[in-house]
């Protein structure tokens, strides 16, 4: 099979298109027949070796952890109903994903579509793998960070990289809630995208005054924020932040390693700042990660969110990389092979 493959940390350019012997499932696994496969963020800090919410891989790797495709092979003790099924899967800590062919646990599998229930909207015939790629990663991570605002008519959302796959979820989350919405991206086309998902205000934060330009609009404070860039923007952005506001973290993009630090309100206000990274999206759901991920693939298949896909192919790991590092991106990243 043709994989992406890691041979060195460092720079994008490392990211080499091999072939590879085709992975056989084990016990409990199946086989995917890859039709798109997601690109995180994550990956470009693995693929660098830097510290992180992961250990650095052994080397050389196939990166990428989010895949949809079809089932082409059983190992033992799988249900035989799965071989041929349409499929979507997180793998986990495990990389493999850039690659025409990945194996995964049986148990992580999302049959595609979802038949169960009236409202199901969607068919074999119009679910689209990239779609449900931006779903089962970055989608269960927007419900995770959701948990921890409370948003409902009449309240002030202001979300930043609103362009970027969580950004998109947010903002037609918040507005599905019945919030006024203020979506901050970078670049005209950005806000065009923004406003076009239902943003009430879509702002450049590349211009100098973006920040007064939303106070102007809004002559009232946010009630919530959802920061996923960190530095300047976030520090301009908590000073729309009213009393009592919810400051909800999940990612600092603008600041320099990936580890940090995130930009914070001082503790002991009446002001909050949240880092909801990680375990803290788990609590909740007592730990079951895949009650996010059915939370996410619904909101998709009754209609309600719509995702935002920036398609390379896998040949192109490299550009699409070197992309989502300099935000030239838009939703979600993802690779078709």
């Amino acid at each position: 099979m043709r994989a992406i493959r890691l041979h060195a940390f460092g720079p994008a350019e490392n990211l080499r298109l091999d072939r590879v012997p085709d992975p056989e499932p084990g016990p409990g696994q199946v086989r995917i027949a890859v039709a798109a496969a997601g690109v995180h963020v994550l990956d470009t800090v693995l693929r660098q070796g830097k510290p992180g919410p992961m250990p650095a891989p052994g080397l050389p790797t196939i990166p990428g952890r989010e895949v949809a495709g079809t089932v082409d092979a059983l190992g033992e003790g799988v249900d035989p109903g799965w071989l041929g099924a349409p499929v979507v899967a997180h793998l986990g800590m495990v990389p493999g994903g850039y690659a025409e062919l990945a194996v995964v646990a049986a148990d992580r599998l999302h049959r595609l579509p979802k038949v169960e229930g009236a409202a199901a909207k969607r068919s074999l015939e119009n679910t689209d793998p990239a779609e449900a790629v931006a779903l089962i990663g970055t989608g269960r991570t927007a419900v995770g960070i959701l948990q921890f605002a409370t948003v409902r008519p009449g309240t002030v959302v202001l979300v930043t990289s609103a362009a970027g796959g969580l950004g998109v979820l947010l903002v037609q989350a918040a507005k599905e809630a019945g919030a006024e919405v203020v979506g901050v991206a970078g670049g005209p086309a950005k806000v065009e995208l923004v406003r076009s998902l239902g943003a009430d205000h879509a702002v450049d934060y590349l211009d100098a005054g973006w920040a007064d330009e939303v106070r102007k609009r809004l002559g009232k404070p946010v009630d919530v924020l959802f920061d996923a860039v960190g530095g300047p923007i976030a520090r301009a952005a908590l000073d729309l932040l009213g009393p009592g506001g919810t400051h909800v973290v999940y990612g600092w993009s603008a600041e320099p390693g990936a580890a940090g630090p995130p930009v914070l309100l001082p503790p002991g206000g009446d002001r909050t700042s949240t880092v909801v990274l990680g375990p803290a999206m788990l609590a909740p759901v007592g730990g079951d990660i895949r009650v996010l991920e059915i939370r996410a693939l619904d909101a998709w298949y009754e209609g309600r969110w719509r995702p935002v896909v920036h398609r390379f192919p896998l040949a192109e790991a490299a550009v699409a990389h070197k992309a989502l590092e300099t935000r030239g991106t838009t939703g979600k990243v993802v690779l078709i092979p």
